[in-house]
């Protein structure tokens, strides 16, 4: 028997002269624009809110302006008080307690008696005063005294006790009491310029 038969492939068929041939473009083509009415919403929101929050802010800037100008100044004398309350604390330590108590005073009678120098040393502070009529000859000395003594404990390290400190605490303190302006309502004062003197025993 025979097994060297060859296997017969058939030839490939050509295509029929009649399909037709298949081409593409490379070109694009333009995009469609399509309006958005929803993008014209969100930007119109939030120029809204901008604008309501620009509002609020100036409002809110006005209003404080308005309560700042309105609210009366805190008087020299109270300002003096509290800085005075305040260095009791600093009893434990001489020499930050003398320099608070005597800032304190320096600052309220530059103040009080537009002295407006800071940088004027205790003896040309005391020597202006001295020359003015705007304290006693008592309340002179005792300011003397006072800023004399703050000077030896902060500069000549005196270690002083705090009964000494507190009474350095209640000379300034009465300085303030006694150098504070008077105010009186024209209609107290009116009363009192138009009362009777009193009648001679």
């Amino acid at each position: 028997m025979n097994t060297n038969s060859a296997i017969m492939v058939p030839a490939p068929q050509t295509a029929a002269s009649n399909t037709p041939t298949l081409t593409f473009h490379e070109g694009l083509k333009p995009l469609i624009k399509i309006s958005n009415g929803w993008l014209l919403v969100i930007w119109g929101a939030v120029i809204l809110v901008l604008c309501a929050l620009a509002w609020w802010a100036w409002r809110a800037w006005r209003k404080k302006a308005a309560a700042v100008a309105s609210a009366p100044p805190v008087p020299a004398h109270v300002r003096a008080r509290h800085a005075l309350e305040a260095a009791l604390a600093l009893l434990s330590d001489p020499k930050a307690f003398s320099i608070a108590v005597s800032g304190a005073l320096r600052e309220y009678l530059e103040e009080r008696f537009n002295f407006h120098a800071p940088e004027r040393t205790t003896e040309e502070f005391l020597h202006e005063l001295q020359g003015t009529n705007l304290l006693t000859t008592e309340q002179k000395l005792s300011l003397g005294d006072f800023l004399a003594n703050c000077d030896l404990i902060k500069f000549a390290k005196y270690e002083p006790t705090e009964t000494y400190l507190r009474a350095l605490h209640a000379a300034a303190l009465k300085l303030v009491n006694e150098t504070e302006p008077r105010w009186a309502p024209a209609e107290i004062q009116s009363s009192v310029a138009a009362a009777p003197a009193p009648a001679a025993q």
